[in-house]
């Protein structure tokens, strides 16, 4: 696991560092060119077929390339609580492009040679974490070359957002962290279980992140939970959701209000937009839940409810 985060961790930094592969990349000359992170363990065949999977949704546009290296992940992913050395290896790679305000987060995760190599961490949990650490607008795309479970792969993200001038508060990042992994463990307890999607446990996730900013950073513990239980209503999964998992749920999002994340001015927006797009993404699943129906009867009650709450506070 350990060594599967490092490679992810060390690829996405690599996309934040100034160093390119010469042969491949062209100089940015805005803050906004898409920059792609190469892991330093790729042999050099596999960076090509790395940089050519990464870079095909470009369609010939200018792109920067730097690498990842142990450096990276020491320095973003063990404040979190991982243990890697400056030695550990990297194979995992991302590309992140700055996209309009507004637009939100999108994340893909690329088949390498027509082979899907991140095992575990899934596209929606990869948004929801990036939501967290603070990423806004943004396109992410994800691959390996090699089998991995993916953990470490926003790493690279964190350095290239410090490149830019932008670092990200390390609080969001280690709560960012903690949430991909809780969420990821919860998707694979749940592994072909009737009734759960992970999509479901993220859109109830984004739903509640959107809930807690309307009530904002004073936002307490009992209220999460409310929102909690209400996001779980919403989502149907009251019947797969057990009371363990919903306890991780509301102390990985009691760590996102106590890193901070929920004072930031368009979090909100980010975590409506993120919702929109996971639903857009799941409608066969959607669909089925989203009636007038249950749509008047649940979400618009539970939103009166909040802006009752939100308006309190104000």
């Amino acid at each position: 696991m350990k060594k599967i985060i490092t490679f992810l961790a060390v690829l996405l930094a690599s996309s934040v560092a100034l160093f390119g592969f010469k042969n491949n990349s062209v100089k940015a000359d805005t803050d906004d060119t898409p920059i792609v992170t190469l892991g330093t363990s790729l042999t050099d065949s596999q960076k090509q077929g790395t940089i050519k999977t990464l870079t095909a949704p470009l369609n010939g546009s200018n792109y920067q390339v730097i690498t990842v290296t142990g450096d990276d992940l020491v320095k973003y992913l063990n404040p979190s609580g991982d243990n890697f050395t400056t030695s550990s290896g990297v194979w995992s790679s991302a590309m992140i492009q700055k996209t309009s305000s507004g637009s939100g987060i999108n994340v893909k995760i690329l088949s390498y040679n027509g082979k899907n190599n991140i095992t575990t961490i899934t596209a929606n949990q990869y948004k929801n974490a990036a939501l967290t650490a603070g990423i806004t607008d943004a396109n992410i795309y994800v691959t390996s070359a090699v089998p991995i479970d993916g953990s470490g792969a926003l790493a690279g993200v964190y350095a290239a957002y410090a490149k830019n001038g932008n670092a990200l508060n390390q609080k969001q990042v280690n709560a960012a962290q903690d949430e991909m992994n809780t969420l990821s463990g919860i998707t694979q307890e749940n592994k072909n279980k009737d009734g759960y999607s992970d999509s479901q446990l993220n859109n109830a996730v984004a739903g509640a992140k959107q809930d807690m900013a309307k009530i904002g950073n004073n936002i307490s513990d009992s209220q999460i939970r409310d929102i909690v239980n209400n996001q779980i209503k919403i989502n149907h999964l009251g019947d797969t959701i057990n009371n363990n998992q919903k306890n991780q749920i509301i102390n990985v999002l009691i760590g996102v209000r106590d890193s901070g994340a929920l004072k930031s001015s368009n979090f909100k927006q980010q975590a409506a937009a993120l919702s929109s797009n996971i639903k857009n993404g799941a409608k066969n699943i959607f669909d089925k839940f989203n009636t007038q129906e249950n749509r008047n009867f649940l979400q618009q009650l539970w939103d009166n409810i909040v802006n009752f709450i939100s308006n309190l506070f104000k």
